[in-house]
């Protein structure tokens, strides 16, 4: 299978695509043409476990270039790093509503559903293309996707890893998460600036031809383990394939039935993905997007306008605090008709006068597949609140806003004369533990200050067993202290001392 660039110019393989990461005229790859998922083949996939469900949907799209077997095998490896015997478990709590947990990997986020098969994926690809250069991710992470990369990419040979984050703009243990890490491949910087300013940058690192030349002469590439990058997008597709097989094999429905989606989103990927299964072949009737207080897209999918001269805010699910979703534009591009011309355009109007508009005929293509909704901080709390003192079921907040966003969805769609009885699935995208101090005062109006003192006192209200993993933050030195301007030169001057070799060391941890 071929892939293309969303602003045209460019055919390139999967390998290619996933090495490249960005295409070279800053457009996001997407694939020639969709595959599909037979009837047959979902009928297989019934008897089959995650990783051979997972290998089959990857398959579809980069078996060609790197083999079925290969991605069974590493699929197998990737999902063995998970807690429990289903990486993906679906939980029914009442009625129409599943929750679909996908935080039981080691960084306790979704990101590790795509992270832990990237690397062998990237491996592969060079080995295909017959690229010797040593690789460099570069990330812009809102929380959980440096973390992910981080340890997906530890100590990976010809590997090299850096990540930007905003300055005060992820929560207390994802910062931890990030700043003890090991490996000698490995470099983190917070950015005085929110996501978007780490991601503008980033890009901008991408495209720029003087920038990559410098890294050349060190025989250094960039790739991305962001969404932006297919390698990372083409895991999750999965999950929804998943979701769907585990309701139909326990008799909540026939196979063919409709179900909808709830996705909390902030840069757009996690969504697409469920968009992706239904090109796919999967009976989906509706995909629900889920914004906090940040609500650019869920005023883009009332208005079919994409304005972001906007106030921004800090909330208490901060891996959706962005304005600028990058994935949309692979959307956006399928709407026009894959118009790549007219998604140049836009992306270079967005970025020079922060809005674009489409047209009417684009939103009702969108409007057939797609929801929008947003939660207050109020709103999320109540939500959270509301499920866990009549199920006894925590969540974290960026599920709690997915959940507030699902509440205003069943509403709508259920009547007191017409009952809605489609399923419903919210993803649910990172454990409880990740945000303690926020996830416990929703539940109990306990307010802390510190977030180890949380995670005692939520284990204490819900008696969830707190990961090892988060719990060890707590003696754990911070290794990684650097914090740069929001500025491009300095970012980029960072990124080449790492790139020449500059490690920081790991501090004693006596």
């Amino acid at each position: 299978m071929y892939f293309i660039s969303t602003r045209g110019g460019e055919k390139v393989t999967g390998a290619q695509a996933i090495v490249q990461g960005l295409a070279k005229n800053g457009g996001l790859y997407v694939p020639e043409t969709f595959p599909t998922v037979t009837a047959e083949e979902m009928t297989a996939m019934m008897e089959m476990n995650y990783p051979e469900r997972a290998a089959l949907v990857l398959g579809k799209y980069l078996a060609d270039d790197l083999g079925a077997d290969f991605l069974k095998e590493v699929c197998e490896k990737a999902y063995a790093t998970f807690e429990g015997d289903d990486p993906v478990p679906l939980v029914k709590i009442d009625g129409e509503l599943y929750v679909l947990e996908l935080f039981h990997g080691p960084t306790c986020a979704f990101k590790d559903v795509a992270l832990t098969v990237l690397p062998y994926l990237l491996k592969k690809s060079c080995e295909v293309t017959g690229i010797k250069e040593e690789i460099m991710i570069l990330t812009a992470t809102s929380g959980d996707t440096g973390k992910a990369a981080l340890e997906g990419f530890r100590d990976v040979p010809g590997v090299k890893v850096a990540v930007f984050y905003p300055d005060e703009g992820v929560a207390k243990m994802q910062r931890l998460q990030m700043c003890i890490q090991d490996g000698n491949n490995v470099f983190v910087s917070a950015v005085k600036g929110n996501f978007d300013d780490c991601q503008r940058a980033v890009k901008k690192l991408f495209s720029s031809e003087e920038f990559n030349a410098d890294l050349a002469k060190k025989n250094i590439r960039l790739s991305s383990a962001n969404s932006i990058n297919f390698g990372r997008l083409a895991p999750q597709i999965a999950y929804y394939f998943s979701a769907y097989l585990d309701l139909v094999s326990s008799e909540q429905i026939e196979m063919g039935d409709e179900i909808d989606f709830v996705v909390p989103t902030g840069n757009f990927g996690d969504i697409l993905a469920g968009w992706y299964a239904k090109q796919m072949g999967l009976p989906v009737r509706k995909l629900v997007c889920a914004s906090n207080r940040n609500k650019v897209l869920a005023d883009f999918f009332a208005k079919g306008e994409y304005d972001v001269k906007r106030n921004f805010f800090r909330t208490m699910s901060p891996s959706m605090d962005i304005l600028v979703s990058s994935n949309l534009e692979r959307l956006l591009f399928e709407v026009s008709g894959r118009n790549a011309e007219l998604t140049a355009s836009r992306m270079k109007q967005l970025a020079e006068q922060k809005y674009y508009a489409i047209t009417t005929e684009e939103k009702a293509k969108i409007d057939r597949d797609f929801v929008g909704g947003f939660a207050s901080e109020d709103d999320t709390v109540e939500a959270m609140y509301g499920v866990f003192d009549e199920y006894g079921y925590a969540m974290d907040t960026h599920t709690g806003v997915a959940l507030a966003v699902y509440d205003s969805y069943k509403l709508a769609i259920d009547t007191e004369d017409h009952p809605d009885k489609t399923p419903i699935v919210v993803l649910s995208t990172a454990n409880p533990y990740k945000f303690p101090q926020d996830v416990l005062y929703a539940l109990s109006g306990n307010d802390v200050k510190d977030s180890f003192k949380g995670i005692k006192r939520l284990n204490l209200l819900t008696a969830m067993k707190p990961p090892k993993c988060l719990l060890e933050l707590r003696y754990r030195p911070l290794r990684f202290k650097t914090v740069v301007a929001n500025d491009l030169q300095k970012m980029a001057a960072e990124v080449m001392k790492f790139a020449d070799g500059e490690i920081i060391p790991v501090p004693d941890e006596k």
